[in-house]
């Protein structure tokens, strides 16, 4: 088994460096890791690029990571909500920088990172400021902006539970961006609500493969 079960979080954040890229599962809280996110700000690396769907709900997970400086530039499709007080304050004063990705889009660039695709056009954004610089093209009649993966150094995503070969499954729509960062990051870490032997997940139901995991944790209670 190439899959390393964590004693606890701290383990299995061990070895993010200073200004690495890291994708952060969840759709708001739905999902999030917040322990690893916690244990990630416990580490200390600074400098980060978080990918994320959002920057951070209220004070906690990835607004907790936010809040210490620890990042240094965000990519995600909704900054700005209504409980986003941290990052629209860093934002405002020049400390974190953005880019804005339409959610479909940044699912997509993150899949097509994990199937070897160099680049793809797609119509979404074209004649809106995402767009502006970009390359475009016509297909069959319609304009296309030219769009290039997303590649992760680590992936910090939630699972309902695992087996100890890594196998994991996800709880209802907690799963949302957990299955393409799993294929899209270098070390991929899931902190899961459950550790069961190998054979007790029906393979049928298996969401993200073995494959891709590198590191398992159960954490306090469910990450989904």
């Amino acid at each position: 088994m190439s899959v390393q079960v964590c004693a606890d979080a701290d383990e299995a954040v061990s070895g993010i460096e200073d200004g690495a890229t890291v994708l952060v599962g969840g759709f708001g809280m739905a999902g999030m890791p917040v322990e690893l996110i916690d244990a990630l700000i416990r580490q200390g690396a600074s400098e980060l690029t978080v990918v994320s769907n959002n920057a951070g709900n209220g004070d906690t997970g990835l607004a907790a990571l936010l809040a210490k400086g620890r990042v240094r530039r965000i990519v995600c499709s909704f900054p700005r909500q209504s409980d986003s007080w941290v990052f629209d304050r860093l934002y405002r004063e020049g400390r974190i920088e953005l880019e804005v990705v339409p959610q479909g889009t940044l699912a997509e660039r993150m899949r097509a990172a994990g199937a070897g695709i160099g680049a793809f056009f797609s119509p979404t954004g074209v004649g809106t400021p995402l767009a502006e610089g970009r390359e475009t093209r016509e297909i069959a009649g319609r304009t296309y902006v030219l769009e290039y993966p997303i590649r992760g150094d680590v992936a910090l995503i939630g699972a309902h539970r695992a087996d100890r070969m890594g196998n994991l499954v996800y709880r209802k729509t907690a799963r949302n961006f957990g299955p393409v960062m799993a294929t899209a990051a270098t070390t991929v870490v899931a902190q899961v609500g459950e550790i069961v032997e190998v054979g007790a997940i029906d393979p049928e139901a298996v969401v993200t493969p073995s494959i891709y995991v590198d590191r398992i944790v159960r954490t306090g209670g469910p990450a989904a």
